[in-house]
């Protein structure tokens, strides 16, 4: 039994991934959580807006089978990931070229099930040698300009060796060693390595503007080569069913009543949180989960990260562009769409029968007009014309992605002091797995601190050594 002091023993502020995950693992442990959210419904920035049948993500973020969290997290079970055709296609010089191809990969996975491994990774440009260089050259619009081909993106077959074995190197390469490698700008790294100019702007640029939303390559190239070495050891893919389908998970199995939601928190301590509408609730402890704007406000001196805006546009067709479940990337920066795919081909479920869901992502500050911009772009990029199709939706949020300018420290302490602890992708990597691992460390904090019998209930000793 509780103390009669205590509504709960930790009271968790705010219900995205971190401070899902964290409540999960607290009341796996044994001890009793009260999760808090101010908004109408659990998920922070997983959300996924139903239109007319379709399932359109807010922001549109990639996963990989090679993130562990989503192995490790209690209560992902049931997720179902569903696999992009292996590697990316590259927009390049007005043909689409095919790189980053992994060999063996199956159909819809679960998360637990979905283990990357690194063997079939590294065929990553491997496969390049054997395969034809290009895919046919896409139709070229009404009234486009054909650009020249000045060669395939990954450039000679010496530098996609050399790729090759860097990205080999990245797969096996333990994360301590990758942390402790010097610390540089993306860009700069890459270019000190030896790697063309072709390479980086061809394949790499492009590629990790989808995997960190920075196409500048200003991320921390730690950061860069964390996310290089995911894409190498797995698969990138789509929770089946939306981005939402994450945090809908982990508070399904939450106990009944764990999670409030429209329930706004105005100060925080380390025994209390005092909400606008239903007064204080009294705790052993209090974890801040929210946003990293929004845990500044409960936490002051707490630092607020620079962000990356992203655009998604959403349009839908009965004639998609054959492309397959690729996900397709402008090597050549020709127009404001950094990537595109037909989702519907990768998932299935998030559009009607009949139609086709092609959602694009603007990274930075979008145009004007953005999604005739958009359209233009598309019709380069898939070698057809867009004009019939229509516009589902344009989801804009100015603070998407958390930047991670070097140096920046992807284990940032989530203990302030006993009893306070703070979570979310901005005290990790940005992205899910950065916001899964943080509550990951953070209920590891927690735990310690309120001791082996943290509440009056008794830990689960299983549960506890797996938190840890």
């Amino acid at each position: 039994m509780l103390e009669p002091a205590y509504q709960a023993d930790v009271v968790v502020v705010g219900a995205g991934l971190a401070g899902l995950s964290a409540a999960l693992r607290l009341t796996s442990a044994g001890v009793t959580t009260a999760v808090l959210e101010a908004a109408p419904c659990v998920g922070g920035r997983m959300a996924t807006e139903k239109v007319d049948g379709f399932r359109l993500d807010r922001i549109g973020q990639l996963l990989s089978t090679a993130h562990p969290e989503l192995r490790r997290t209690p209560g992902l079970d049931a997720l179902v990931l569903r696999p992009f055709a292996p590697g990316v296609l590259l927009h390049s010089d007005g043909r689409r070229h095919r790189a980053g191809a992994v060999a063996g990969a199956g159909g819809a996975r679960s998360a637990r099930g979905a283990r990357g491994g690194t063997r079939g990774a590294l065929t990553v440009v491997r496969a390049l040698a054997s395969a034809p260089r290009s895919a046919p050259r896409p139709p070229v619009p009404k009234g486009a300009v054909p650009r020249a081909r000045t060669g395939a993106p990954l450039g000679t077959p010496v530098d996609q060796a050399r790729l090759d074995a860097a990205l080999a190197r990245l797969a096996q390469l333990p994360v301590e060693r990758l942390l402790s490698r010097p610390e540089l700008p993306a860009g700069q790294a890459l270019a000190a390595r030896g790697l063309p100019a072709r390479t980086v702007d061809g394949f790499l640029r492009p590629l990790l503007a989808a995997l960190l939303c920075d196409p500048e390559l200003t991320t921390s190239s730690r950061c860069a080569d964390l996310a290089l070495r995911t894409f190498a050891a797995g698969r990138l893919c789509l929770p089946e069913g939306g981005a939402d389908v994450l945090p809908e998970l982990l508070a399904r199995a939450l106990p009944p009543g764990s999670v409030h939601t429209g329930v706004r928190v105005t100060s925080v301590s380390t025994t209390a949180v005092t909400t606008a509408e239903h007064g204080v609730f009294r705790c052993r402890a209090v974890l801040v989960a929210t946003d990293a704007r929004s845990a500044a406000e409960l936490l002051p001196g707490l630092r607020v990260p620079d962000f990356h805006p992203v655009t998604v546009v959403h349009h839908t067709t009965d004639d998609p562009p054959e492309t397959g479940a690729s996900l397709l990337l402008d090597a050549d920066r020709g127009g404001p769409v950094a990537h595109t795919a037909v989702i519907s081909r990768v998932d299935p479920s998030r559009a009607p029968a009949g139609r086709a869901l092609i959602s694009s992502t603007v990274l930075g500050t979008p145009p004007d007009g953005v999604d005739t911009a958009v359209r233009m772009h598309l019709a380069r990029l898939y070698g057809t014309s867009t004009a019939r199709w229509e516009t589902l939706a344009v989801h804009h949020t100015a603070e998407a992605v958390p930047v991670m300018r070097a140096p920046h420290d992807p284990r940032r302490p989530v203990r302030l002091l006993a009893g306070l602890y703070v979570c979310g992708d901005h005290r990790d990597t940005s992205g899910p797995q950065g916001a899964l691992h943080s509550g990951h460390r953070a209920s590891t904090a927690i735990l310690r601190d309120l001791g082996a019998t943290g509440s009056m209930h008794q830990a689960d000793p299983a549960s506890t050594a797996q938190a840890a």
